[in-house]
């Protein structure tokens, strides 16, 4: 399957906000998007855990290096968003950043580097520790680490 393909058989994630966002991050290339962190929005894009079909959705991301970290905080519900297991069932994601599209392999972090890595994404955005607070689940952060790069 090629990028091309990716982002042609994509499905959308159906809430109004996400939906919005995508809609302005593709027609700008993620220059003009309503959202606070607009800056470190990106779309990932994971294999449908039942489906097997490609599924978009924006989220927050910190760089690390070459690799992005991503958060999967769903506001600090008590569950973990789809599109974290998602790519826990099947790690090979594609990333758009910006006007860029790449595949990548996400990585769940756990203990002391998940740890380090929720003390820096606090610091760079205090309202995660927020959602934190919401919920008795630790919030994962995976990384995305750039396939080919």
């Amino acid at each position: 399957m090629t990028l091309n393909d990716i982002e042609k058989q994509a499905i959308d994630n159906p809430q109004p906000w996400a939906r919005q966002h995508i809609d302005q991050y593709l027609a700008s290339e993620g220059r003009d998007v309503d959202h606070p962190l607009a800056e470190r929005l990106i779309l990932l894009y994971t294999k449908g855990k039942k489906s097997g079909r490609i599924r978009r959705v924006p989220v927050v991301h910190f760089p690390d290096g070459d690799d992005l970290i991503v958060i999967a905080s769903k506001g600090g519900a008590p569950q973990h968003p789809s599109w974290f297991f998602n790519l826990k069932t099947d790690p090979q994601v594609w990333v758009r950043n910006k006007a860029s599209l790449f595949e990548a392999r996400a990585e769940i972090l756990h203990g002391e580097e998940h740890e380090n890595m929720w003390a820096r994404v606090v610091k760079w955005a205090p309202g995660f520790q927020q959602y934190q607070d919401r919920t008795e689940r630790q919030i994962p952060l995976v990384r995305l680490r750039r396939i080919g790069a």
